[in-house]
């Protein structure tokens, strides 16, 4: 594979993840060390550092959906309250496992979050308790007292 192809799929990995979370994300999560896993076809669809999955392109709309190890880069360079959920202290543990988060145990969000992005999920002095995707908006999240919040995909304890 030829030089320029791998600059190319850096180039373009670094963009979505500047558009799906913000600008100058890019560079903060995909060093330029990063290798790929490609499809059949030539698209990316993993971004890897020393093996370990920074990312995956979702095939079917183009977004990123972050590894632990995109999850932790992501959580070191961006300042609470971006991108977070935080959970009351007693349900920890079972969200490090892999276990999902429920509306009534979120104790505060980031207001500009949006169904279906990607969530850091922390407890309440801050402490990263895993990676996953948001099932309702911020403001859902506080109102609700039923239901799921954030599906979570890996819990730190799941490494």
């Amino acid at each position: 594979m030829s030089t320029g192809y791998l600059q190319n799929s850096l180039e373009r990995a670094r963009a979505i993840a500047d558009f799906q979370f913000f600008k100058g994300a890019g560079i903060c999560l995909f060093p330029d060390q990063c290798t790929f896993i490609l499809s059949r076809r030539g698209n990316v669809r993993q971004i890897l550092l020393d093996k370990q999955r920074l990312a995956t392109l979702r095939a079917h709309d183009g977004r990123l959906t972050l590894g632990l190890a995109g999850c932790r880069r992501l959580y070191e360079a961006v300042p609470a309250p971006r991108f977070r959920v935080v959970v009351k202290q007693d349900v920890a543990s079972f969200i490090a496992a892999g276990k999902n988060v429920f509306a009534k145990h979120v104790v505060s969000v980031d207001p500009a979050l949006a169904a279906g992005d990607e969530v850091l999920v922390v407890d309440e002095t801050g402490a990263l308790l895993g990676i996953g995707m948001a099932h309702l908006c911020g403001s859902e999240m506080l109102g609700s007292m039923y239901g799921a919040a954030v599906e979570i995909r890996k819990g730190v304890d799941q490494d």
